[in-house]
C-alpha cells in the first residue's frame, strides 16, 4: 500500500525544532512523538485501552528480538500479524533486535553474516542476519521497521567503532535488497528506517549520517547514543546527525529518555522517541511531573492527599493521590505499578504534545527554557 508520508508543518524560528504528520497505512502520527515500548507486544502493566484512552499514545513499538523468541513468527503470522495479536489498531513500530544483541555482550558472536547469539530464555542458539531481520520484521507486521545494526559501547576505541558503522552499512544494503525481495504482508506497507552510527567519534557520525541520507528512506534513525555517554555528547552529537538528515523525512533518536533529554533534542530536530523510563522507572517508584520528579515511596508523601499530578489532565494522574500511590507501593499492591506507569506515559505524551503546540504557536524556544528546569527539580 502507501508508503510513509511526512508533512512539515513549522519549523520553530529559534531553534531546529519542527511540528509535524507521519501517515502511516495505520493512521497518522503527529510529531514530535513519544512511543510507549511494549517489547514483547504488550506495554507492560497497562492494556491497550489505557493506552488510546488515557496514554493518548499514538503509535507503540514491539521488539524483534522477543517477538521472535516469544510467541514466534509462525503464531504472529497466523494471527495475521502483531496489529491482530495484541489488537492494536494505530502504526507499530519494531526494532531490529540490534540493541538486545549489544545487551547480550557476553553471550553472542559478531560476524559478516550476522550475530549467533543465545537466547535469555532457554540457552537456544540463533542466527539473525539482516536478511533474517527483515524477514522475521515482515511477519511481524509493524509499519515502521528498523535496520539491523551493531550498536557499539560507550567508550569504545576509534577503531572498534569504525570496524562496526562499517558493517552497520554493509548490513543496511542487505537489509534494502532483502526488502525488495520480498512482498509487504497483511495488505499494508513495512516502511524501513536505516540507523546512524559511529560512536562519539565525528568524523564516523558524520560520515555514518551522510550515508544513511543517501539511503532516501521513508524515515532515518540515530541509534548508539543514550548508552552511558556523558549528557552533553548526547546533545552533541544528536545535533551533528540532525543538521545531515534530510528535513523532509522523520528524525527517530532511539532508546531517548528523560523529559528533559526529550525537550532539548526536539530543540535540535528530532521527531520521534521512545523510551523504557517511564514505565520501568514508574514501577519502581520514580514519577514525572510537569513540576519535577517524586520518588512517591518517601515517607513525605504519606499524608500528601493532593492529586499525583494536576498540572495536566489526565484521569489517572488528578483521580488518585499521592498518599494513596505511596500506600499501594508500601503495601505492595499490583494497581502501584499499573497507575504509576499509566501516568509517567500519559505525561510523556502531553510534555510531547505541548512541545508540538509551541512550536505551532512560536513560542517553542522560550517555553523549552522555562520548562526544563521545573521538569528536573527534584520533589
Amino acid at each position: 500500500m502507501a508508503t510513509l508520508q511526512y508533512k512539515l508543518e513549522k519549523n520553530d524560528s529559534q531553534s531546529r525544532a519542527r511540528a509535524g504528520i507521519i501517515t502511516t497505512d495505520h493512521g497518522q502520527i503527529t510529531t514530535p512523538i513519544f512511543m510507549p515500548v511494549g517489547t514483547v507486544g504488550s506495554v507492560k502493566a497497562v492494556n491497550q485501552g489505557q493506552l488510546e484512552d488515557i496514554v493518548k499514545a499514538q503509535i507503540i513499538l514491539g521488539n524483534t528480538y522477543h517477538l521472535y523468541l516469544r510467541p514466534g513468527t509462525e503464531i504472529l503470522e497466523k494471527a495475521g500479524g502483531l496489529h491482530k495479536f495484541n489488537g492494536w489498531n494505530h502504526p507499530i513500530l519494531t526494532d531490529s533486535g540490534g540493541y538486545q544483541v549489544f545487551s547480550l555482550a557476553g553471550t553472542r558472536k559478531i560476524k559478516e553474516e550476522g550475530v549467533l547469539f543465545q537466547s535469555h530464555i532457554d540457552g537456544s542458539r540463533h542466527l539473525f542476519s539482516p536478511e533474517k531481520v527483515m524477514d522475521i520484521q515482515r511477519s511481524i507486521g509493524a509499519d515502521i521497521i528498523m535496520a539491523f545494526d551493531e550498536c557499539p559501547p560507550a567508550g569504545c576505541e576509534y577503531s572498534y567503532a569504525l570496524k562496526s558503522m562499517e558493517l552497520t552499512h554493509r548490513w543496511l544494503d542487505r537489509c534494502f535488497t532483502r526488502l525488495a525481495e520480498t512482498p509487504d504482508k497483511y495488505g499494508y506497507t513495512q516502511n524501513l528506517f536505516p540507523i546512524v552510527q559511529g560512536s562519539t567519534f565525528k568524523d564516523l557520525r558524520t560520515a555514518s549520517a551522510e550515508y544513511i541520507a543517501s539511503k532516501q528512506a521513508p524515515g532515518n534513525a540515530i541509534g548508539g547514543l543514550s548508552v552511558g555517554e556523558p549528557e552533553e555528547e548526547l546533545y552533541r552529537f544528536t545535533e551533528l546527525c540532525c543538521n545531515i538528515l534530510p528535513t523532509d523525512k522523520p528524525r527517530y533518536l532511539m532508546g531517548v529518555g528523560t523529559p528533559w533529554n526529550i525537550l532539548e533534542a526536539i530543540s535540535l530536530g528530532v521527531d520521534m522517541f521512545d523510551c523504557v523510563m517511564p514505565t520501568r522507572n514508574g514501577r519502581n517508584g520514580m514519577l514525572f511531573t510537569a513540576n519535577g520528579v517524586i520518588n512517591i515511596k518517601n515517607k513525605k508523601w504519606a499524608d500528601d492527599f493532593s492529586p499525583i499530578d494536576d498540572a495536566f489532565p489526565c484521569q489517572t494522574s488528578n483521580y488518585y493521590s499521592r498518599a494513596y500511590l505511596r500506600h499501594l507501593f508500601v503495601a505492595k499492591e499490583l494497581l502501584a505499578g499499573q497507575l504509576a506507569s499509566l501516568h509517567n506515559l500519559a505525561f510523556y505524551l502531553w510534555l510531547v504534545g505541548q512541545a508540538r503546540d509551541h512550536i505551532l504557536q512560536g513560542d517553542f524556544d522560550s517555553w523549552k527554557r522555562q520548562m526544563i528546569p521545573r521538569l528536573k527539580t527534584r520533589l
